[in-house]
């Protein structure tokens, strides 16, 4: 692979045993306290102040064949509502004063929805998985040096907690392939009711299982190279996650995960950067199958289950305020 990730840093353990002992009696909020002390290097630990949440905005090919609840080509819309600060997310992350920022990596539409960042975009859509690749070679790297780039810019912008979020129709297919091929998981067991306002109903469930099922074929050919797997069966956006979780931990930079597509590039970014899943939180628990397997192949403990079947960040978004009480009390 010609992308190089630096070294990740080991967390200051001697930090979090002192934060702890400072502490006691409080759970999980000791918890979180100790791993932001190992985090930062000091006890007890800095309330994150520079919180940035950045959206990763992608079509992907497979939602032609009726994977999703929510219609093909609706990313476009989404992703304009989100910037313009009108959709949930944006709201959150205001009430949480987290910077906002969303990236267009594979939307599929002429123009880059008002307000939403361009200067990123791999490509219109991605391939539908099933029967052909997501992305190209090129694509594929040019997404993941997108992501790394971007986590460089917030960090150097003085950010000292991130949450990357996804926004696209059909992107659970993709990720559930990527948690199956990683965890050597059968199709069956991967794939949820979606992430959409209401559960999909059993003909969509059936083809969302026949999708991931032929898309793990091609994914089992290319298990040694974590590029090449998102090359085969994942797409710009979780491409795009995957390098920016990598870096991110290489800048020593502490990570909170929202849902299962995120979790999922979290599982490649393992792979591109052994060790960084030290680096992250888990927010939630969510309620696609996919999400908890990942969740324990990376042996992460979710800080709240809300029982949130949406990603895009909203339950990682609606934390942000634990993290700030864990370093508030003890």
């Amino acid at each position: 692979m010609s992308i190089d990730f630096a070294d990740i840093g080991q967390l200051d353990e001697i930090a979090r045993a002192e934060a702890l002992r400072q502490r006691g009696g409080l759970g999980t909020l000791d918890e979180i306290a100790g791993w932001l002390s190992a985090c930062q290097g000091q006890a007890p630990p800095r309330t994150p102040r520079r919180a940035r949440v950045v959206v990763f905005a992608a079509d992907h090919g497979i939602a032609a064949r009726g994977v999703s609840a929510q219609p093909a080509g609706s990313t476009a819309r989404a992703a304009a509502e989100l910037a313009a600060g009108t959709a949930s997310l944006a709201l959150l992350a205001g009430a949480g004063d987290a910077r906002l920022r969303v990236v267009d990596l594979a939307v599929d539409a002429e123009e880059t929805p008002p307000a939403v960042d361009g200067g990123f975009k791999v490509r219109r859509g991605t391939g539908s998985i099933d029967t052909e690749d997501a992305l190209t070679r090129e694509e594929a790297e040019a997404a993941v040096r997108a992501g790394m780039l971007l986590a460089d810019a917030a960090v150097d912008e003085g950010a000292d907690l991130l949450v990357p979020a996804e926004l696209g129709v059909a992107v659970s297919t993709p990720a559930a392939t990527l948690v199956a091929a990683l965890t050597g998981t059968e199709p069956v067991a991967v794939v949820g009711r979606g992430g959409a306002v209401e559960p999909i109903d059993d003909n969509t469930w059936m083809r969302k299982a026949a999708a991931v099922r032929d898309a793990l074929r091609r994914a089992k050919t290319v298990l040694s190279d974590p590029l090449d797997l998102l090359r085969t069966s994942g797409g710009a956006d979780l491409a795009a996650v995957a390098g920016f979780l990598a870096r991110a931990a290489a800048r020593r930079t502490p990570v909170l995960l929202d849902g299962l597509a995120v979790t999922a590039a979290a599982l490649v970014a393992e792979e591109f950067a052994p060790g960084a899943r030290s680096w992250w939180a888990a927010a939630h628990r969510g309620s696609e199958p996919a999400h908890a397997m990942a969740l324990e192949h990376l042996d992460l403990e979710p800080i709240v289950d809300l029982g949130v079947r949406r990603g895009g960040g909203l339950a990682a978004t609606a934390v942000l305020p634990l993290l700030t009480a864990a370093t508030l009390t003890g």
